[in-house]
């Protein structure tokens, strides 16, 4: 009898948290289709945070949200590698793809640096240096599976690729005019410079349409990056936390694989285009669905708390990106 009450309470909550997540994701898409340049993924972070804070949640939800956020991740993160096509990714040429690998290195190495310097725990100061190196909340999410970590550490870094992505999105047209970056060159750069993606269309967008277009195309090829950060930060763990199998961290994440798996398909060119924009749409609500479980895990006042350092840590990290991709474009591509 008790069996079968505790596999009932089971059942009710994955349904329960699967519910509060579609309407998290609901509630993300629609403030996005109002305001296309705020990204789903940040909505859903910050939705998030409001109703674990705010007490809207039922017990039976957050048990179910706890268990299906990490799944949610695992799929989510494969489904990112059907975006990116890579024939269009290598047609950038050596000298931009040696750009992408400058500014992504550069950046990842100098935040740590840079953490270390300003007192930053070591896992906030990886969360931010994959995040603001690679594609913003997804990168943040996904190395967080293989760092030992906070929750609290994640909001933190998500938070940080909001608000400096946000000045981003004005920072660097208005710095373009002074500094000479003009048409497709301000995509490239918001492209390898700017976090999210939603964040460098708009921060595109005043040099016109073949500048968004070069912008989303440069910045997917960060995301291709995504796969060997992982699993370098993963062995770097693995080696730190010596132990019994089981509690360290997985070499290489199953959803790592996948996501090379499925960069793999996309390169065959079997897909048709409505099965591809079906797959884009279907990543957005998926890790939408993920980044709002993590903030319904996360207590407001300790990320208000989280200090001058992270502020600090997330404003030079911006600028260390901003400036080495202005200066890895001009000289490499």
């Amino acid at each position: 009898m008790s069996t079968t009450r505790t596999t009932g309470h089971r059942f009710g909550a994955h349904r329960s948290g699967l519910a509060v997540a579609a309407l998290g994701v609901a509630a993300s898409a629609g403030v996005n289709t109002l305001f296309p340049t705020v990204s789903a993924l940040i909505v859903a972070v910050v939705l998030g945070v409001a109703a674990g804070n705010l007490g809207l949640l039922p017990a039976s939800a957050r048990a179910g949200l706890a268990r299906w956020t990490p799944r949610m991740l695992r799929i989510g993160v494969p489904l990112l590698g059907l975006q990116l096509a890579l024939p269009r990714v290598l047609a950038l040429g050596p000298g931009l793809l040696l750009a992408v690998a400058v500014t992504v290195a550069v950046t990842f190495a100098g935040t740590l640096w840079l953490g270390r310097l300003l007192g930053v725990s070591r896992a906030l100061r990886i969360l931010v240096a994959t995040g603001f190196s690679i594609c913003g909340a997804s990168a943040v999410a996904a190395v967080a599976s293989v760092v030992d970590h906070d929750d609290e550490d994640v909001a933190t870094a998500i938070s940080l690729v909001t608000v400096f992505g946000g000045l981003a999105i004005v920072g660097l047209p208005a710095l373009a005019g002074p500094l000479g970056v003009e048409g497709t060159d301000l995509g490239r750069w918001a492209g390898l410079g700017v976090h999210e993606v939603g964040q460098v269309v708009a921060a595109a967008a005043p040099a016109g349409a073949a500048a968004v277009a070069a912008a989303v195309l440069v910045k997917l090829s960060r995301v291709v990056l995504l796969a060997p950060v992982v699993t370098a930060v993963g062995v770097v763990e693995r080696r730190r936390r010596p132990g019994p199998r089981g509690t360290r961290p997985p070499l290489v994440p199953l959803f790592v694989l996948g996501f090379l798996g499925a960069i793999a398909v996309r390169a065959t060119g079997l897909l048709p285009a409505p099965a591809l924009d079906g797959a884009a749409t279907l990543t957005t609500w998926v890790l939408a669905a993920a980044l709002f479980g993590l903030g319904t895990s996360i207590g407001l006042r300790t990320l208000v708390g989280a200090g001058p350092r992270a502020l600090a840590l997330g404003a030079l990290s911006t600028v260390l990106v901003g400036s080495v991709s202005l200066a890895s474009l001009r000289l490499l591509a």
